[in-house]
């Protein structure tokens, strides 16, 4: 059903975007894409003063939660454990698939059901699931998709929004036995559907995301529109829940705000289809759930960003792709540039602790720092603020900082040019010779000057310094 997506590293970065701002119909489908989430999202939240009490109440929740990260995880084990529901907790992807793995090996289970789950996504469940010998299949039917062509999603909330219909046709066509090209949009969702409803009935294990946690009861909170999620979570006798550490909120009163904001900014609904709320296996009595409930609760270099005050923001995001859906570089390249499971401007921020700065630091560059992500976070992450110091932790020297893979990208001869540049503007005498020599010289100056001039003019001192051209008025007068 798929083939394995391996991270691509950063140096590939500049390639992808350059092949995907080329392919002229990819722009056209984002940019439309993009222009209509826009358009929803702003009919939602018409009351611009609600939305800054909502936009404070989120951030609130989320600073709360993560000032008491610690006490609150603690809190949600023992609730869920009192009800039930088994806690795993893995700090590596190795550790969260080989839980996963042990589960399944222990239950004989030979197929499994997945609702939507980025986390997964993150972890490489997929293909281990697969090289174990157990069928893993997508219900969402954008994840199901991009299953079925081997890519991976482009987008955290709509996976294959850089698919047309005619594309999702001819892939329906070639890969689904008996099924005949049709470009009807209605007729290929039941044709998906009917694939997927016959997996439900028969899987071992029905694997879940989390939206928030919530340690005050004890539940797990999941939103969806297809009912996918709801079937996953109830049919097959062992339910598997998989997220990260951040999610954990403290009362079941701060999800009603947090759902308040989710899919209003998400995908411009009022309220999802579907909210699950589950806090136990099926108990006696009951005439549907899954016989053991588990949580595999992910680390995956989380608490990096936790252990710094600043970065720490990164952890408030709740998923919702906002940031996505106004990015001027996002919607013309596109999320299988960047080339991690996170795209787009939180992608920028969080793949630097999933999978080190070195590995990553391109990506905070692919900004213009404009501030439309900050203005539209519905928990307000700074993240302008996050790209920068992510982009000056790229060039930090290692002692100077806590972040895996820190001055990675340090260049000897830019650190030796900027160093020049200090020692220049440091001293007055030595900055009036510059510019002395840099004036007289201009005819010397290069006129490839790397990436500057791939878009830009080189750059050429003047012929008289402004020092020069005040002494010239000076004497005149």
């Amino acid at each position: 059903m798929s083939q394995p997506i391996h991270f691509h590293p950063s140096s590939g970065f500049d390639q992808r975007s350059r092949e995907a701002m080329n392919d002229l119909h990819l722009r056209r489908s984002f940019r439309g894409a993009m222009d209509f989430l826009q358009a929803k999202r702003r009919a939602q939240f018409t009351d611009a003063n609600e939305l800054s009490r909502l936009r404070d109440l989120g951030e609130a929740i989320r600073r709360h939660a993560l000032a008491n990260l610690p006490q609150l995880l603690e809190e949600l084990e023992s609730r869920l454990s009192r009800n039930g529901v088994q806690v795993h907790w893995a700090q590596t992807p190795e550790e969260a698939r080989a839980i996963v793995l042990e589960i399944a090996k222990r239950k004989e289970a030979k197929s499994v059901v997945k609702g939507k789950s980025m986390v997964s996504e993150e972890i490489g469940l997929n293909h281990a699931l697969e090289a174990a010998g157990i069928d893993a299949l997508e219900t969402d039917m954008g994840e199901y998709i991009v299953q079925l062509a081997g890519e991976a999603p482009s987008h955290i909330i709509m996976p294959a929004i850089h698919k047309t219909k005619q594309q999702i046709a001819e892939l329906f066509a070639a890969k689904l036995p008996g099924v005949a090209y049709t470009e009807n949009v209605d007729e290929l969702i039941r044709i998906g559907r009917e694939v997927l409803r016959k997996k439900f009935a028969t899987a071992d294990i029905g694997l879940s995301g989390v939206n928030f946690m919530v340690a005050e009861t004890g539940t797990l909170f999941l939103v969806e529109n297809e009912g996918n999620g709801r079937m996953c979570t109830t049919v097959p006798k062992v339910h598997i829940a998989i997220t990260g550490i951040e999610k954990v909120v403290a009362k079941l009163d701060h999800v009603a705000i947090l759902n308040t904001l989710l899919p209003r900014s998400a995908t411009g609904q009022p309220v999802e289809t579907y909210q699950n709320f589950i806090s136990s296996p099926r108990k006696p009595g009951e005439l549907d759930g899954p016989d053991e409930v588990h949580l595999i609760l992910l680390d995956n270099g989380r608490t990096q960003a936790y252990g710094d005050v600043q970065l720490r923001a990164t952890l408030q995001c709740i998923r919702c792709g906002a940031c996505m859906n106004h990015c001027p570089v996002y919607a013309r390249i596109g999320g299988h540039a960047y080339g991690t499971t996170y795209p787009g401007p939180i992608g920028a921020i969080i793949s630097p602790h999933l999978l080190g700065l070195g590995a990553t630091h391109r990506l905070a560059t692919a900004s213009t720092l404009c501030g439309a992500c900050a203005e539209v976070c519905p928990v307000r992450i700074p993240i302008t603020d996050l790209l920068v110091r992510l982009r000056n932790e790229a060039q930090a020297a290692d002692a100077d900082s806590s972040l895996r893979g820190a001055g990675e990208s340090r260049k000897p001869l830019v650190s030796i040019l900027f160093r020049a540049w200090a020692l220049v503007y440091r001293y007055p005498t030595l900055y009036r010779l510059s510019t002395w020599l840099m004036s007289r010289g201009r005819a010397f100056m290069p006129g490839y000057q790397g990436a500057w001039t791939g878009i830009r003019t080189p750059l050429i001192p003047a012929k008289k310094r402004l020092r020069d051209l005040m002494a010239e008025r000076q004497r005149t007068n």
